[in-house]
C-alpha cells in the first residue's frame, strides 16, 4: 500500500460543501422510512465524534505529531458529516430532534472505560497500534455502510451527499489502515491488538445507539447476498493486516445477532463504539 501523504490531506481537508447540494430537490423524491431511520442513526454517530475526541485527548495518541494532526482534521470533517446529514433530514421533512440523553451525560460504564483506556495508553508505548487498527475497522465499516445506503435507497440528492462523505471516510480509512499496517510489523503490538479487537470490538454505534437500532441497520444494509458480500469484503480487507489473518468481524457479528433470514435475532451483544 502506498504511503499516506499527510501534508496533501491537511491541505485538502475541509467541511462538506453544503452550498453545492440542491436541498430544494430533496422533497421531490420519496425517502423511505427505513432510510430516515438509518440516516438518524448515522447522524447521531457522526455527531458523537467530539465525545470520542475527548477520550483520545487523554491517551498517548496525541503525542504522535502525525496522529495528532490527522485527528484535528478528522474530528472537523466528521462533525460536518453529522451537520450535512441533519440538513438532509430536515429537507426531507424529518428533522433531527434532541437526544434522549445529552452527550455530556455519559454512563458510569463509559466513563470507567475511558479512564481504563487512558491508563492502558500511559502504560503501553504501542497503544497507537490498537487505536489505528480500531480506527481502520470502524472507518471501513462506516464508509461501506454509506455505500450500501446509496445502493438500497436511491435518491439523487442523497447519492450526491453520500459520495462526498464517502470521499472523506475513504481518506480517513487509508490513514488508519496504513498506520496500523506499519505499527503492527512487530509481533507484540500485533498480538495485543488482535486480542483486544477479538475481545472488545463491536460495530460502530454499539453503546451509543440501542442494540435494536444497530440490528435494524445491519439488516437494512447488509442482509441479502449483496449486503453479505459487502460485509465479507470489510472482513477480508482487515485480514490483510499483520496478525489479523483469521479475525472474525462484521460477518461474524451478523451471524450472532441476525437470524438466517437477516432479521434481528433475540439477545444482546457486547458494547462498543466508534472510538478510534
Amino acid at each position: 500500500m502506498p504511503a499516506f501523504d499527510l501534508d496533501t490531506y491537511v491541505e485538502r481537508s475541509r467541511a462538506v460543501d453544503l452550498s453545492a447540494i440542491d436541498w430544494a430537490l430533496v422533497p421531490r423524491h420519496p425517502v423511505p422510512p427505513e432510510t430516515i431511520r438509518t440516516l438518524r442513526f448515522m447522524q447521531d454517530i457522526e455527531s458523537h465524534t467530539i465525545i470520542y475526541l475527548r477520550s483520545l485527548l487523554a491517551t498517548r495518541a496525541i503525542d504522535d505529531p502525525e496522529v495528532a494532526t490527522f485527528l484535528a482534521c478528522w474530528v472537523y470533517e466528521e462533525t460536518f458529516h453529522g451537520i450535512a446529514i441533519a440538513r438532509f433530514l430536515e429537507a426531507a421533512g424529518a428533522p433531527v430532534g434532541p437526544r434522549p440523553t445529552p452527550r455530556g451525560q455519559e454512563s458510569l460504564g463509559k466513563r470507567l472505560e475511558a479512564a481504563a483506556t487512558a491508563m492502558v495508553s500511559k502504560a503501553w508505548p504501542d497503544f497507537c497500534a490498537v487505536h489505528m487498527t480500531w480506527g481502520a475497522i470502524n472507518e471501513l465499516t462506516t464508509l461501506t455502510g454509506y455505500r450500501r445506503l446509496a445502493q438500497v435507497s436511491p435518491h439523487p440528492v442523497l447519492a450526491d451527499l453520500l459520495d462526498r462523505i464517502v470521499l472523506d471516510e475513504s481518506r480517513h480509512f487509508f490513514f488508519y489502515y496504513r498506520q496500523a499496517e506499519i505499527r503492527m510489523q512487530r509481533r507484540a503490538p500485533a498480538r495485543i491488538a488482535r486480542i483486544l479487537v477479538d475481545r472488545f470490538w463491536a460495530p460502530v454505534g454499539s453503546g451509543v445507539q440501542p442494540d435494536e437500532e444497530l440490528r435494524f441497520l445491519a439488516t437494512y444494509l447488509f442482509a441479502g447476498p449483496e449486503g453479505r458480500a459487502a460485509a465479507r469484503k470489510v472482513d477480508d480487507t482487515i485480514r490483510r493486516l499483520p496478525g489479523f489473518e483469521t479475525v472474525q468481524l462484521l460477518e461474524a457479528w451478523m451471524d450472532r445477532h441476525l437470524d438466517a433470514h437477516g432479521s434481528p435475532a433475540s439477545g444482546g451483544g457486547r458494547n462498543g463504539d466508534r472510538d478510534h
